[in-house]
C-alpha cells in the first residue's frame, strides 16, 4: 500500500514536471501551441494516474507558471484557470470511468465525454473570467480586460478540444506501453 502511494505521487511529480516544462519550452509558441499540450498532459495525467492527479496537476499548474512568469500577468486571473483545469480534468474523468466504461460505444462516449468536458472548461472561464471577475478586478484597464477577455473566449475551446483529440490518439499507445512495462 506504501509503495502505490509513492508511485502515484512520483508520477503526479513526474506530469507537474512535465506540463511545466512544456510551458516553458512552447510559451514562445503561443496559447494554441502550449494550451493545446496542457490540456494533453492534463487528461494524460486523470486517465493514466487518476483523478486526485489531474486535479492535483490542474490545480497547482496555473499557480506555479505564474510564479515562475510564464502564467498570466495578473494573480486574479490564476485561480479561474486552476478551476477551469479542475472542471476539464472532472467532467472527462467521469465521462471516461463511469459512462464510457460501461458502454459498448466507449470511443463514442469518450469522444462526446471529452468535447463536453472542452465546452465547460471554456464556458466556466467565459462567464466566470470574462463576464463577471475581469469588470471588478482593481487594477485593470479596458485594454488589458479586452485582451485578456480575448484571450478567454474561443482559444480555450479549440485547444481543450486539439488536447483532447490528441489523448484520444496517444492513449491507445500509452496503455499497451504502461502494461509492458508491469
Amino acid at each position: 500500500m506504501k509503495y502505490k502511494r509513492i508511485v502515484y505521487i512520483t508520477q503526479t511529480a513526474v506530469m507537474l514536471a512535465l506540463l511545466m516544462g512544456v510551458q516553458f519550452t512552447t510559451r514562445s509558441f503561443g496559447q494554441l501551441v502550449t494550451g493545446t499540450l496542457v490540456n494533453l498532459i492534463l487528461l494524460v495525467s486523470v486517465f493514466i494516474i487518476g483523478l486526485h492527479s489531474g486535479l492535483t496537476i490542474a490545480a497547482l499548474s496555473p499557480f506555479l507558471a505564474f510564479m515562475v512568469g510564464m502564467g498570466p500577468a495578473f494573480i486574479n486571473i490564476v485561480p479561474f484557470i486552476s478551476v477551469a483545469n479542475a472542471i476539464l480534468v472532472i467532467v472527462a474523468y467521469f465521462v471516461r470511468n463511469h459512462i464510457a466504461q460501461k458502454s459498448v460505444k466507449k470511443i463514442i462516449f469518450t469522444a462526446t465525454g471529452l468535447i463536453a468536458a472542452s465546452v465547460a472548461k471554456t464556458f466556466f472561464l467565459w462567464v466566470g473570467l470574462v463576464i463577471i471577475a475581469l469588470p471588478l478586478i482593481p487594477g485593470i484597464n479596458e485594454k488589458q480586460i479586452a485582451v485578456i477577455s480575448a484571450a478567454f473566449t474561443w482559444q480555450p475551446l479549440v485547444t481543450a478540444l486539439i488536447g483532447s483529440t490528441l489523448t484520444m490518439i496517444i492513449m491507445p499507445v500509452l496503455k499497451i506501453a504502461i502494461k509492458n512495462k508491469t
